[in-house]
Order: structure tokens, then C-alpha cells, then sequence
């Protein structure tokens, strides 16, 4: 594994800037990994990993420049629940961690660097210095990986009864008896627009 500063560059990198959300990203990663014993997530053990992200912030880059993880691969599992967190499956022993960034820990920052005015780099450079049971809660977890779920899965396509897209995945609903895409279904996140309205 690389260090604490190497990580913090490649994010800076990817991300387009560094900030505290990195820093936390980047120590939240090496803090879960270290503790399911996962010491090359990007090299020989990285189809031991898949990732749970919580929030689509900053830390998030962070986390899939530190494990390797990403969507496209099907490693990375991103759920939009808002909350500052992450859980490491390591596939080959079915342990998880999730980890949860406290937060006394943005209080602890200004009562470490007083000295600092600007937010962001106050808790840069504490959330570099302090300690991981500061910054992080961690819970033992279970998560249940399914197969359709396993990074490199291969399964059937069915079309939805009603638009004719193509589901992948197992990701069809059974509604009365056809089978429908989320969207079809009543999960639309989008309304469709009339052909001659403006988008």
C-alpha cells in the first residue's frame, strides 16, 4: 500500500482538487482495509473487495482511488443515503467493516488548529493527525453479496414488458404478472417529455 500522502496526491488527482472530504475519504479506506487485512486492493487482492458508498461527496473519490473499486467493474455499490460512511466487503472470508466518520470530529479540528480560520484546511490538515477511533466509528457488519452483485457477473437480459429496454442484473420488477423495468414499474427518477416540448 502506498502512504497517507501518496493516496492524498492520486485523489487530488482524480478528483480534480484536495479538501477535508478527501483526506477523510482516503483514511476511512485505509482504516477499513487495514482492518479486514486487505493490503493490495488494487494489485493481487483486489478481487477479494467490493465497496458500499453511502454519499456522493468528495470522499467517495477518495475511497475508489485508495481500494480500486469502481462501478463500471461492479465493485463499487453506491446507495444515496447522505450519510458519511463506507463498508468493505472482503469477498474471499465474508468479513465487512462499515466505517462512519464521527461527527464530534469536525469539533475536534477547530479545537486542535484554533490557529487555522478557514474550515476546510483546519480540518484537512486535524483530520490528517488524528486518530482513527477519533475520526471514524467502525462496525462489524454482514452484507450479503449476491451474485448478481459480484463484480464480473455475467447473467440473462430480459426486455420490460412495457418500454422494451433491456434489465440487466435481476434489476426487473413482476408487476400482475409482466415484468417491468424499475422505470415502467413506478421508480421513474425522470418524466418523459412530449417529442416536440424543448428539453
Amino acid at each position: 500500500m502506498n502512504t497517507l500522502e501518496q493516496y492524498l496526491r492520486e485523489a487530488e488527482l482524480a478528483h480534480g482538487h484536495l479538501c477535508a472530504g478527501q483526506v477523510l475519504g482516503v483514511r476511512m479506506a485505509l482504516a477499513g482495509l487495514s482492518r479486514l487485512g486487505i493490503r493490495d486492493p488494487r494489485g493481487a487482492d483486489r478481487k477479494r473487495l467490493v465497496t458500499y458508498v453511502e454519499i456522493d461527496r468528495c470522499a467517495t473519490d477518495a475511497v475508489m482511488v485508495v481500494t480500486g473499486c469502481r462501478l463500471g467493474k461492479r465493485a463499487l455499490k453506491f446507495l444515496d443515503w447522505g450519510k458519511m460512511a463506507a463498508t468493505f466487503v472482503d469477498l474471499g472470508s465474508g468479513r465487512a467493516i462499515r466505517v462512519s466518520a464521527r461527527e464530534s470530529s469536525k469539533e475536534m479540528a477547530r479545537r486542535l488548529h484554533p490557529e487555522i480560520e478557514n474550515k476546510n484546511q483546519q480540518q484537512m490538515l486535524a483530520y490528517r493527525e488524528m486518530p482513527e477511533d477519533d475520526l471514524f466509528q467502525f462496525q462489524n457488519v454482514r452484507v450479503h453479496v449476491g451474485a448478481e452483485d459480484l463484480p464480473g457477473y455475467k447473467g440473462e437480459r430480459i426486455r420490460c414488458a412495457n418500454c422494451g429496454e433491456g434489465i440487466n442484473f435481476h434489476r426487473e420488477i413482476v408487476v400482475d404478472g409482466r415484468t417491468l423495468c424499475r422505470a415502467c414499474s413506478g421508480e421513474r427518477y425522470y418524466t418523459i417529455l412530449d417529442p416536440e416540448s424543448p428539453p
